[in-house]
């Protein structure tokens, strides 16, 4: 699978400054898997270092943090020295050992010839307490579950994704690729974008070995509450897990706390809401009062929405049978707004690597996302089929007359004009038709 961050991958290992580089995000990801390819295709040499139960690995860093010394002691463990300029150095999982993210600072300093890169989960990182954290020693890059485009590409689809790539942004797409864009959404609706769960939709095309993924994989992040989480957080922390999709579903204009468990309060779950928004399992969309820059200035922190990190768990989880998203069945009308904006969310995060905001004006209007493209304050309306109509960014705009505004549907391409519709399919293209 091609992943986009392998091209700011290659401009680290050109950059004659570079830094120790840290590669964050949710658990199983495909971090590993990034990195391990990005190695194999960029350099004759590539130590793997995995610090989840090695012992022997971490006896290395248990003496002295001299980036000479560790070079060498791992050259002497694989029995190869390691070159400066040919060997990638893969420290994975290194949220297991806080003495070698230390380490780094010591790279950084006096051993900047040594090309580092490591691995680590966003919960086991914010977790770790290495002797010195080395701030401004290292660089760091998010990687997220697969976007629809990469999951385009992954599907063989290399030709379609350079026509979509390479379309002016005045011009519709033609009607005979967007029936098969429009099915490719509907699959992504139900793998998601983790690694493994495409890699065996893509050999097997079976939905019941997809979802065996994604059930491991949910199960696996219970086990990390269970692991990390203090004892009395723990039971908190899977209510308001659990809680997400049944409020996407209710349309809620916001996440209510006493809904997550009878009795519970808002002062009873936000540490354990925060240790869910520290793993990147979940996303927090807060209101803003007034669409103004700074965003997050004008955010109300208490009145939000929570979302998923990935469409397909999130639909997993709720027990949303594949088949009803490819029929197309009536009864799943009411869901299929919370998962088109879910998956509208994830494309969002993936391209600003921040979580944007959402509008709403007392009970008349409820713009779903806010986001800030350079400089400008851009609304987003999200419709799940065809439906052109758009009340709410129509009060908004009203309101507040922005230069750009968008609305998201199955719809093709329109001619430019006050509102720019842009194709679900095509959002990985947003900034393109956001510069035209």
């Amino acid at each position: 699978m091609e992943r986009n961050l392998v091209k700011q991958l290659v401009r680290w290992k050109e950059n004659p400054g570079k830094k120790p580089l840290i590669i964050k995000g949710v658990r199983q990801c495909g971090k590993t898997f990034l990195l391990k390819g990005f190695g194999a295709a960029h350099y004759g040499d590539m130590v793997y270092c995995n610090f989840e139960s090695n012992d022997a690995l971490h006896a290395i860093f248990n003496g002295d943090l001299d980036a000479h010394r560790i070079i060498s002691e791992l050259g002497v463990m694989r029995q190869k020295p390691i070159d400066p300029e040919k060997t990638l150095v893969i420290f994975d999982e290194i949220q297991f050992c806080n003495r070698a993210l230390t380490s780094l600072k010591y790279f950084c300093e006096n051993a900047p010839e040594y090309h580092v890169v490591c691995a680590g989960s966003l919960l086991g990182l914010a977790l770790s307490k290495p002797l010195s954290f080395p701030v401004g020693k290292i660089d760091f890059l998010t990687l997220y579950p697969l976007s629809f485009s990469e999951f385009l590409s992954a599907n063989n689809e290399a030709l379609l994704w350079e026509y979509l790539e390479n379309l002016p942004a005045d011009k519709k797409i033609s009607e005979a690729f967007t029936g098969k864009l429009e099915r490719y959404l509907k699959t992504y609706y139900i793998t998601g974008g983790m690694p493994e769960a495409v890699a065996s939709w893509l050999e097997f095309q079976n939905i019941e070995k997809v979802e065996t993924i994604q059930q491991k994989i949910l199960d696996s992040y219970e086990l990390d509450f269970a692991k990390h989480a203090p004892a009395n957080e723990f039971p908190k922390l899977s209510e308001i897990w659990h809680s997400i999709p049944g409020q996407l579903a209710k349309e809620n204009t916001k996440f209510i706390f006493s809904q997550v468990k009878k009795g519970r309060r808002a002062k009873d779950l936000e540490d354990a809401l925060e240790w869910l928004l520290g793993a990147g399992l979940a996303y927090k969309v807060a209101k803003v009062e007034k669409p103004f820059m700074p965003l997050s200035a004008y955010a109300d922190s208490t009145f939000f929405k929570l979302y998923m990190a990935d469409v397909g768990l999130l639909r997993k989880m709720s027990r949303l049978p594949a088949s009803v998203i490819l029929e197309n069945t009536a009864a799943y009308k009411e869901f299929k707004g919370a998962l088109t904006e879910n998956f509208v969310l994830s494309e969002l995060v993936t391209l600003y690597n921040t979580a944007p905001f959402y509008w709403k004006s007392g009970n008349t209007a409820e713009v779903d996302f806010i986001i800030q493209n350079e400089a400008d304050i851009v609304p987003i309306e999200v419709k799940s089929a065809r439906n052109d109509k758009a009340k709410s960014l129509g009060e908004y705009r009203k309101k507040y007359a922005p230069p750009l505004a968008v609305k998201t549907s199955l719809k093709n391409i329109a001619p430019a004009g006050e509102v720019q519709n842009i194709p679900l399919y095509m959002l990985w293209q947003l900034k393109k038709y956001l510069a035209k």
